[in-house]
């Protein structure tokens, strides 16, 4: 019998490949928020979906799948306008986490990662905005990417914030992930073989618990034998809060720029929790948010500084194994503070970042992550695929 993993938003949405190519044989899946012609994207919200009209032609990321010879077979469920990191959906139900039962899949790409860690498909197409396929991947136990900003073609996304709105992608296994970014970073060439040097973050990983701290330094040896050069450093020297909330204050603005009109004309129905954030970003000014644009220049010439173009970051993905489904009160706002300080990282300063798949406590998954210099991502991909993955154990083992 045939599990729901409730991971799709459509499964009736499918395309055909344009013709053959690198991806012929594999089939793919696409969060329901991005442009499939004939079709409406709901953004994971009933009342986003009444107001909008088909559209008309596939958003850029799907062209291109469809031209290296993927086939579209769905589309996948969202937390509502993308505005999460749970996955929980009030109005169309929670996907199911195929690899921890009872708890959530994480989001806002929840669906897509779902079809992934379920098999339903081989890839499947997400956002990442402040983690929304990151978070997922580590709680479903697969590979996931955020790339570096800019890299991959947003044109056809329904837009949360644009500065930091990227286009990710998540697979089942590391070469399968970098196949699909052979195909979606196809400007950048191949990269050099490996980094020569390799920073352990102290402060992103003083946000684990003793269980997943546990679980990745058990490869730490394993990684600094890639490199020629190791060693420890705090990325953030003035503090992952100070960064979190310069992160949330700039996206908040730009989220309520975005669909003020929307909102306010239709009034729509939102979730716990979606509807307090959107009232939230309402409040925001921009004259008084100067300080938060001033830190995210810093930052970016910080990290630029710090990766260069020889050096890979090895952090956390999250602070611990997926929380519980529907669990309430003060935990859950710890929780997403948290995993927004560790994900704020690559989004302030538009970095790439992959996340591959451990057992944390109990067996549950956790994420192990990469960050590279902006435009390295292929050099990660290859990176990874080429070294890390064959280091690192299998969930199953």
């Amino acid at each position: 019998m045939k599990h729901n993993w409730n991971a799709y938003a459509n499964e009736k949405v499918v395309a055909m490949p344009y013709a053959e190519g690198s991806l012929s044989g594999k089939t793919f899946a696409v969060k329901d928020v991005f442009d499939i012609a004939g079709h409406t994207p709901s953004a994971g919200n009933p009342d986003w979906l009444r107001t909008h009209e088909p559209s008309e032609r596939h958003a850029a990321v799907v062209d291109k799948l469809l031209g290296s010879g993927a086939k579209l077979i769905g589309t996948t469920m969202t937390d509502e306008l993308m505005y999460s990191i749970n996955g929980e959906n009030a109005h169309y139900g929670t996907p199911v986490n195929p690899k921890a039962l009872g708890r959530i899949p994480g989001g806002s790409s929840s669906g897509s990662a779902v079809a992934v860690s379920a098999g339903l498909a081989d890839f499947a197409i997400g956002t990442d905005t402040g983690g929304s396929v990151r978070v997922p991947s580590a709680y479903c136990g697969i590979y996931g990417i955020r790339p570096s900003h800019g890299a991959v073609a947003v044109k056809g996304l329904i837009p949360l914030a644009p500065s930091f709105d990227t286009v990710g992608w998540m697979a089942g296994d590391a070469k399968t992930l970098l196949d699909v970014g052979r195909v979606l970073l196809d400007s950048q060439g191949s990269g050099e073989a490996g980094f020569p040097r390799i920073v352990f973050a102290q402060d992103l990983w003083s946000l684990t618990d003793e269980f997943s701290f546990a679980a990745a330094s058990r490869y730490f040896q394993a990684l600094r034998e890639l490199a020629d050069q190791h060693e420890d450093t705090v990325v953030a020297p003035n503090g992952l809060r100070e960064w979190m909330n310069a992160f949330r204050t700039i996206q908040g603005l730009e989220i309520w720029r975005e669909h003020q009109d929307w909102i306010t004309r239709e009034k729509p129905s939102f979730g716990p929790g979606i509807a307090e954030r959107f009232a939230w970003a309402s409040t925001l000014k921009l004259e008084e948010s100067g300080a938060a644009y001033i830190l995210r220049e810093e930052i970016r010439i910080r990290m630029d500084e710090l990766l260069g173009e020889n050096t890979v970051i090895v952090a956390p993905t999250v602070p611990a194994i997926a929380p519980p489904l529907h669990m309430a009160g003060p935990e859950v706002e710890r929780r997403r503070v948290q995993t927004l300080e560790m994900s704020c990282v690559a989004g302030l300063a538009g970095l790439p970042q992959v996340t591959v798949p451990i057992a944390g406590e109990q067996g549950y998954p956790i994420g192990l992550s990469f960050i590279a210099g902006r435009n390295q991502d292929i050099r990660l991909l290859e990176w990874v695929a080429g070294h890390v993955a064959a280091r690192i154990k299998p969930l199953s083992e």
